[in-house]
């Protein structure tokens, strides 16, 4: 039986537009907590064992891990770094942990974690 859902399941994905797909994409990926990896091919000196060379990071995330005691002074450091309602500000604040900014330059994600290490904040940068 799990074999003919799966048959169903499958024809029914065929069936759908390139925006379709991306939009079940991004809804699986939102159910179920997990996000899509292209795999990745292995370069074809690392198997030689030469040295290879590590790019640089260049972008970095802000994530708020823990409030702590100033949720109020948080929020509004939040709202000054995003350009963010109080509405949205205090839903991102009250979803941690959470991706405050994502895609800065390392100086102004080290300000950020600065800035809301000050109010008390637990921030981490990936």
């Amino acid at each position: 039986m799990a074999n003919a859902v799966i048959d169903e399941i499958v024809e029914k994905i065929a069936e759908l537009s390139a925006m379709d797909l991306a939009d079940l994409s991004k809804a699986i990926q939102e159910k179920f907590g997990v996000t899509a990896v292209a795999p990745v091919a292995m370069a074809p000196g690392a198997a030689a064992g030469g040295a290879e060379e590590v790019e640089e990071q260049t972008e970095f995330d802000v994530h708020l891990t823990v409030i702590g005691d100033k949720k109020i002074q948080v929020i509004k450091v939040v709202r000054e770094l995003t350009s963010l309602g109080l509405k949205e500000a205090k839903d991102l604040v009250d979803s941690a942990p959470t991706k405050v900014k994502e895609a800065v330059s390392k100086d102004e994600a080290e300000s950020i974690k600065g800035k809301l290490e000050e109010m008390g904040a637990t921030i981490e940068i990936k």
